[in-house]
């Protein structure tokens, strides 16, 4: 979060990606941060446990998120 905070203060476009159980987190610290309209991407939990197909799933979830968000810029 603070990283894309940073850059997008540089007017980097930028794409957080979080899991659904830290978007919470995401919105409290983008609001802390100075940015609390900073839209993050959001994919299912976990990630660290998942299979090859599983991480594949989350990969096209992010990647659609990413490129819509981008483009409405």
């Amino acid at each position: 979060m603070h990283d894309g905070i940073e850059l997008e203060a540089l007017g980097i476009p930028t794409a957080v990606i979080v899991t659904k159980e830290f978007v919470s987190e995401c919105v409290t610290q983008r609001a802390a941060l100075g940015m609390p309209g900073l839209e993050a991407v959001v994919v299912d939990h976990p990630l660290s446990s998942c299979t090859d197909e599983e991480v594949r799933l989350r990969a096209r979830q992010a990647a659609e998120q990413v490129i819509s968000l981008l483009q409405a810029r």
